[in-house]
This record gives C-alpha cells, structure tokens and sequence, in this order.
C-alpha cells in the first residue's frame, strides 16, 4: 500500500518519486470558509481523496474522487437546493510544460500562440501540488451554477403599454414565419 501525505502540500520536485495515497475531510470551520467563499449556503459534507504517483521521468498523475453535499438557494425561488456531488478528479503534471533550471522556457517565448490542447487535464508541473486548494478548485467546477429546486419554473412575462395587446411568444421567434415566407416567394 503506498505511504499516506502527511501534509495538503505535496512536494512533487522530491527525489523519492513513489506513489502516495491522500484523503482529506475538512472540519466544520474549513467548510464554512469554504462555503462562503463558493457563496453556498452550506456545506454539509466534503472528502476528497485519492492517490499521486509518478509517470515517466519527471511527470505526475492525481487521480481522486471529489464528494460534497451543498446547500444552496434555488436559481428561481431562492429556497434551499441540496445537491450531491460525488466527481472523478484527474490531473496530470507534466514536466515538458514548465521553464528549465536556467529560468529558460522550453517551447514557445512570450506572446507566442498557440493551440490549446485536447487533454485540458494536464497542467505544468509545480514544485509544490496544494491538495486543499486542488479540493476547492474542483469544488467549485463541481457546484451547480444554477440550481433549481423540485418543480420550479420561470413563469411568463409580459410587459405591454396600458390597452396595448401583449406580443405573443411565436411572434417573438424570428424564424418562425421563414418556411411560410419561402414558400410565398417561391409560389412566384
């Protein structure tokens, strides 16, 4: 069994390259804090572990499930929106993406474009990985941006002048009529 981080910082330049195991289980003021800085109502449950290990030379791989309960209000009635988070975390480090120990980049200089790759998982590899901060990070991926509670729904809205007929809503789909105007004009 591979040996458990004693620390959420995990030095990734060690010369010991071996595969560690994590868990992190926030307590009461951590997830308040975290809670307010995500705006959440609550935050009720959180656990984010899983394990490091090397690939190739210099390079790593986070593989971790993220699991949350949060609280928040619902995007229409603002009344409370439980949601069960329970997410698969990947993050790959690669050491081909960061500068060189002469302070040299290594690929493209500065104001280079170029293209973004189809593997948004991996990123350059940092001396230091913060596992707390990699938590909240995917936390916050995680969190729906609009919740909605149990049969919520966006009701109409019209706004008309005094006496004036409300529009209707197929007269607001401007490619309502196409079809019917296409086929006027092709009757010619």
């Amino acid at each position: 069994m591979p040996p458990r981080a004693s620390s959420t910082t995990i030095r990734l330049d060690r010369p010991d390259r071996r595969e560690l195991t994590f868990e992190l289980v926030p307590g009461p003021e951590e997830r308040a804090a975290l809670a307010e800085a995500l705006e959440l109502s609550a935050l009720r449950k959180l656990r984010f572990a899983g394990h490091l290990a090397p690939e190739g030379a210099r390079d790593w791989v986070l593989e971790a499930t993220l699991g949350a309960t949060v609280v928040q209000p619902c995007g229409i009635t603002l009344e409370p929106v439980t949601t069960r988070i329970d997410d698969p975390v990947t993050r790959r480090y690669a050491a081909a993406q960061t500068p060189d120990r002469r302070g040299g980049e290594q690929g493209p200089g500065p104001g280079a474009e170029i293209e973004m790759p189809d593997d948004t998982d991996t990123e350059p590899l940092p001396a230091a990985l913060d596992l707390a901060g990699l938590m909240a990070e995917a936390l916050a991926l995680a969190v729906p941006a609009f919740p909605r509670a149990p049969g919520a729904e966006l009701g109409e809205i019209r706004a008309t002048a005094p006496g004036a007929a409300p529009i209707e809503d197929a007269a607001l789909k401007p490619f309502a009529g196409l079809a019917k105007a296409l086929g006027d004009a092709g009757d010619d």
